[in-house]
This record gives structure tokens, sequence and C-alpha cells, in this order.
């Protein structure tokens, strides 16, 4: 399948230069680096990143998802100071921390998302915080330790529409269980804004992207990014469809229209793509 026009943007590696040896100083892990990103080189020209902790190596196989899978190292208990130091030299106002899935460790890592957070209290500015969960199997003591550390945002992407999800999320994920952590975190804290992400072109039905609308909205979430799903590679999951500009729009408006507080929709959208303008518009 060709890409349309619409889908042409680059990375310029020379934009990333900076941020990528600083990161590399530090050990940390993004987002940006390990999923392929798109926005990568616009985001780190900008001097923003998204963080992954708990290690770059993820314990399920989505077919989605461009980050190694595998066994992962152990926990790395100084990761925390590292992305606040990282989070003072870049001078960030608003961070965006993320993980693989650790589904070797009891809490599934809600801890370092805690100590994380911690430490970035700790630089002094006023500095909103970001945190893209994963599911953490449902466990209610690992939510809770996510809703008791505070973060301004808790975000748990859906991903996709529930007729997809034994194609495109066969190791370990489930819808129910996706909406059921949105549901619980606003029954644990209510004034957190929850937020979610949902990529398009999979193959999914619009009655089905608006149904999963309705889901979200019930479940509590006031935000979401809306993106085209594009293949990290050949051996990843297909692309079905290019979903135009155009109806990036539509779901945009359908969607506030439904409830949703603020939305970002469009092609190259993505969870943490102009995450500050959330809190801001």
């Amino acid at each position: 399948m060709i890409k349309p026009a619409w889908l042409n943007k680059k990375i310029s590696l020379r934009d990333c230069s900076q941020v990528k040896g600083m990161l590399k100083d530090l050990q940390l892990h993004t987002v940006c680096e390990e999923a392929l990103c798109p926005n990568m080189g616009e985001c780190f020209n900008q001097r923003q990143a998204t963080f992954i902790i708990l290690g770059d190596i993820c314990t399920r196989g989505c077919r989605f998802c461009g980050v190694t899978k595998g066994k992962p190292s152990a926990l790395d208990t100084d990761e925390p100071r590292r992305i606040a130091e990282a989070v003072k030299k870049l001078g960030l106002m608003h961070v965006v921390i993320t993980s693989v899935t650790r589904d070797d460790l009891p809490d599934g890592g809600a801890l370092t998302f805690a100590e994380t957070i911690s430490s970035l209290r700790a630089i002094g500015n006023k500095i909103s915080i970001e945190t893209l969960i994963p599911d953490f199997n449902a466990n209610q003591e690992s939510l809770r330790i996510i809703a008791d550390a505070r973060p301004d945002i808790i975000a748990h992407n859906i991903e996709t529409v529930p007729s997809l999800y034994k194609e495109v999320r066969p190791s370990g994920a489930s819808y129910q269980r996706s909406l059921g952590v949105l549901r619980s975190l606003k029954d644990l804290a209510p004034e957190i804004a929850l937020k979610s992400g949902l990529m398009l072109g999979l193959g999914e039905k619009r009655d089905e992207v608006l149904a999963v609308f309705n889901d979200l909205i019930q479940a509590g979430c006031m935000f979401l990014s809306i993106g085209q799903y594009l293949a990290p590679s050949l051996n990843h999951y297909p692309v079905r469809e290019y979903v135009s500009p155009f109806q990036f729009l539509r779901y945009k408006e359908e969607g506030e229209r439904l409830g949703f507080a603020h939305i970002e929709s469009g092609p190259y959208v993505r969870s943490s793509y102009k995450a500050k303008d959330y809190l801001t518009l």
C-alpha cells in the first residue's frame, strides 16, 4: 500500500542529535526512539521527549509496537533521579513518563512510576506530570499507587477497537480490562484528568470507533489522542487503511460533541504529541 502525500514527514538526524546525545549520556530511554516515532525530529528539536522507565524490553508482544519484546533486565533504582536531571537540563514544564509492560514484577512497576513522580516534584518548579501507564493486569494496589502519586494526567491507551484486539494485541491485553483500569482510576482519584489514545488504519469501522468514544467517556476519560497507525516493519501488523486528514477532523468533532474536553486528532498524532496542550487549551 503506497503512503499518501500527507504522510511524508521525515526525521532530521541533525534536529535529534543534541537531545539524543544527552539521553545517551544519562542512559535514559524514550518512547520517541524505542517506538520509532515519526515526530521525533520535531519534538527533539523543541527539546521535548517522552521518557520510558522500567527498561526498554517489554514482556508483551503487541503486533503494532516497535518496542523490543523479551526478558527484561533488573530494575534501575537510579533511573528516577536521572530522569529528573534530564528534565532540568531540557527545561521541560510538562513531562510525560511511560513504560514498557513489566508483567514480571508483582506491582508491574507502579512504585517506580511513583518514585519518578516524586523525583520530578522535588525539582521545585511548577512542572506538570503525565503518566502513560500499562494496564498493570488491573492490579488495584498498583493503580492506587499511581493515583496516590498524584500526576496531573493519567493516560492509558485503549489502542484499537474490541473486534481487532485478538489480532493486534494477542499477548495479554484486554479491551474490557483497559476500560476497567480507567474506571478504577476515576474512582480512586476523580480529580485527576484521564486520557486515552486510539490508532486508526488497522481495519476498524466508523461505528466501532464511535462506540469506543462512548466507552471511554463512560469510563471517565476527558482527553483523547487519535492517530494513524504506521507499521514499524514488515513483520508487524499491516496497515489496512490510510485515514484522510478530513476524517481525522470529523472524528475530533464527533468526539468533542460526545463529551471529550480536548482531542488531538491527525495522521501524525501520537499519545504524547503536543501533550502539554491538553492542560492549556
